[in-house]
């Protein structure tokens, strides 16, 4: 299958190295992040899963869960913490999804049907499993980004990325270009002038489509 913006995530079960969870029951009323990669103990991983580690009070703040997929087993997903939070100097208390069938892989069309995991792979083999998925507490799929194997991905963006997706979701505007919390914000073509002025105050039209506000508290 192939996902877009505002489908609902299908529920699964899966294996972790904290045990068996269900993503839809694991994920409550919460936002969740849900970040893939191709192979335990890999070097762009490591540094990956450590600035996640470093980050769980961010997390916390946003009333985010994050989980990671990995196509090892959950044992290997243990013995790798150890590596990541010894990198990091930060506990790595999320869970990480044992995808060794590539069943959640090929259910979030990060790998095609047919595929599978040939005896003494390598990461190559599973690359494509290098996404991120942001899910609102509406289950539905909020933004999703994919990286290839070479480029770390960049954590304060997908931050970034879950405070805009927030502020749009709870005051209902959109955000401009490299915005980030507490700037200006834009107001929907859809909201009348009349009705921007009665929700948000003074604007600034820059244009009769592009009108700019404060961000509402």
């Amino acid at each position: 299958m192939s996902f877009r913006i505002n489908q609902t995530v299908p529920n699964f079960t899966a294996e972790t190295d904290q045990g068996t969870i269900n993503l839809h029951e694991w994920m409550g009323d919460s936002w969740a992040i849900v970040f893939s990669h191709p192979k335990d103990f890999t070097p762009v991983c490591t540094t990956e899963f450590g600035a996640v580690s470093q980050l769980a009070d961010e997390w916390e703040k946003r009333n985010t869960k994050v989980i990671g997929v990995s196509v090892d087993s959950a044992e290997d997903h243990k013995n790798w913490k150890q590596d990541i939070e010894s990198f990091a100097k930060a506990k790595a208390g999320f869970p990480i999804i044992a995808d060794v069938d590539l069943k959640i892989s090929k259910l979030f069309d990060m790998l095609p049907a047919e595929a599978y995991l040939p005896d003494g792979r390598t990461p190559a083999d599973s690359a494509t499993v290098r996404s991120v998925f942001i899910i609102g507490p509406d289950k539905q799929l909020k933004l999703t980004m994919t990286y290839p194997m070479t480029v770390g991905r960049n954590f304060a963006e997908i931050l970034r990325a879950l405070d805009a997706l927030q502020t749009s979701a709870s005051k209902g505007v959109a955000t401009p270009a490299n915005w980030q919390p507490g700037e200006d914000v834009i107001i929907p073509p859809t909201v009348s002038d009349a009705d921007a002025t009665a929700r948000f105050g003074a604007f600034n039209a820059v244009f009769p489509y592009l009108r700019f506000t404060k961000a509402p508290v």
